[in-house]
């Protein structure tokens, strides 16, 4: 009986040094993965969220104005095109 006692703490003596050899890999896989993920992201050119915005702010408003200045053109085309054509129908009438 003494020595299934002996055999069962060694097990469990071995199950536990397992265990900690487990967990001590699984610290140095994670901090393997965490070293090979910053390198990338390093690597990588990427923008700050705040600088994002500001520039998908300005590019909105670039928009926006471009679009009111393509109407604004628009208009002066069409009165250009009004103005021509009645200063052409008053010049026949001479």
């Amino acid at each position: 009986m003494q020595t299934d006692s002996h055999i069962l703490d060694d097990m469990a003596r071995v199950a536990t040094g397992a265990m900690g050899a487990a967990s001590g890999l699984k610290g140095e896989f994670d901090a393997m993965v965490r070293r090979r993920l910053e390198a990338i992201l390093a690597r990588m050119d990427l923008v700050p969220r705040d600088e994002f915005d500001a520039v998908k702010e300005m590019a909105a408003r670039a928009r926006s104005e471009n679009e009111e200045l393509a109407e604004r053109l628009a208009r002066l085309e069409a009165r250009l095109a009004a103005g021509g054509a009645a200063a052409g129908e008053a010049g026949d009438g001479r």
